[in-house]
């Protein structure tokens, strides 16, 4: 009688037909997640686009049926205005988003959808990559959280969810550091060596284990701005702890649902595993324009209040380590030319500023390839540009699609511009 073995059962048999001792489940699920780490690491690398890693992909739940967006009409021809916009202004903005390879384009102005331009094939429900567009989504879910008593406070100790920080250096961590940068923990860098910290919270099958036990911190908690995925990915952690509910499940039935968006996904480590907060949500692009749309009513949307009264101030307010910095949000800030996503006086990429904003309030959800939504308050404006990285020829400029629209209005409010500074760089990137 011939018995045929598996590929997988001879790998099991061999040791012992060696005289070997044979490997225990646990370390055979060990190399596995040490491989396909590997192999993640080898694509990235490899120059992969990034959200060609996110997989597995866990189903983020949105509203049954999403709420239609209210629409301008086709505008007065004779005023040569839309929705309260000049069309030439909005012709330009169109225009400069197409130049920089947009995949969508879409400006709400005073209440209504004044511009909604899709291109190379996306549509109004196509699932976009967020990158870090997804670090200010995490910070309206914990708002979110606070509402409904789940986390008492943002001044609440991360370490009442992570217990196993107790007692360490981590322990003076509180929430809010996890939103506005000021965790301690090791600054974003890159970095191909297999050992690296950053590499291993990013692309490890088990990345919330290792950030918990294994990713360096750096300074104090408080003193410092240091930009980090694994610090917005801590909010999945933390939310999943307050709560009792997986990370995606939350999102969409307690923010997504509220203000009417549809569903998406989000990259998981493995199967069960931790959702990444920081970075790799695939959502509509209205999705943004109605979470900007949430900020901007002070958390309440279509008369029901979702977040905590004055916690779209909290996210707006700079800390003093970072003056373009609040929670998950970017601010216009002091004027500088250049404006990085690190350490302010620290090196590494920025981002142009080619004038000061003309709303000194203005702030701005900001993902990596300059994917932004640009909320001006006092005009009740928001502008959404999402897709790759622009050309470097464009040499991108993060002033030029709000500002074109402001100039554009036609009965514009008293809007006090960005204060300018010595326009000197500020920050790194991450």
């Amino acid at each position: 009688m011939t018995r045929r073995f598996s590929q997988k059962a001879l790998l099991l048999l061999a040791p012992l037909l060696l005289g070997l001792p044979a490997a225990s489940p646990a370390t055979e699920a060990s190399d596995a997640a040490e491989t396909l780490y590997r192999q993640r690491l080898a694509a990235l690398m490899g120059g992969a686009a990034p959200e060609t890693l996110y997989q597995p992909l866990e189903d983020v739940p949105g509203a049954p049926e999403p709420a239609a967006l209210p629409r301008s009409a086709s505008g007065d021809v004779r005023s040569g205005a839309i929705g309260g916009i000049r069309v030439a202004a909005l012709s330009a903005a169109e225009a400069y988003a197409a130049d920089s390879k947009a995949s969508a384009f879409l400006v709400w102005h005073q209440g209504q959808l004044v511009a909604e331009r899709y291109f190379d094939g996306v549509t109004a429900g196509t699932p976009l990559p967020s990158k870090s567009l997804s670090k200010p989504l995490a910070a309206l879910a914990v708002g979110r959280a606070l509402f409904l008593g789940y986390i008492r406070s943002l001044d609440q100790p991360v370490a009442d969810f992570i217990p196993e920080w107790r007692g360490t250096p981590k322990a003076g961590m509180l929430v809010r550091h996890l939103l506005d940068m000021r965790s301690g923990l090791l600054d974003q860098g890159v970095s191909a060596d297999p050992d690296s910290p950053w590499n291993r919270a990013y692309l490890s099958p088990d990345h919330g284990r290792y950030i918990v036990n294994d990713y360096p911190l750096s300074d104090a908690p408080g003193t410092r701005f240091a930009y980090s995925n694994a610090t917005a990915d801590l909010v999945a952690l933390v939310l999943e702890r307050a709560t009792g509910r997986r990370y995606a499940e939350f999102v969409g039935h307690e923010l997504l649902a509220p203000v009417g968006s549809p569903g998406g996904t989000v990259w998981v480590s493995r199967e069960g595993g931790l959702a990444h907060s920081g970075c790799c949500m695939l959502l509509p692009a209205e999705t943004w324009l109605r979470l900007a749309r949430l900020m901007l009513d002070d958390g309440v949307m279509g008369g029901r209040r979702v977040l905590p009264p004055n916690y779209v101030r909290e996210m707006v307010t700079p800390t003093a380590q970072n003056p373009h910095y609040g929670l998950g949000v970017w601010l216009a800030g002091p004027y500088v030319a250049r404006r990085g996503f690190g350490a302010p006086g620290t090196p590494g990429p920025s981002v142009r500023h080619g004038e000061p904003y003309l709303d000194k309030d203005l702030y701005l959800f900001d993902g990596n390839g300059n994917q932004t939504i640009h909320v001006s308050p006092a005009a009740r404006l928001i502008v959404v540009r999402l897709g790759p990285t622009p050309p470097k020829a464009l040499d991108w400029d993060n002033t030029r699609l709000p500002n074109l629209l402001l100039r554009g209005l036609v009965d514009p409010p008293a809007l006090v511009p960005q204060p300018t500074g010595s326009g000197q760089p500020t920050g790194s990137g991450g």
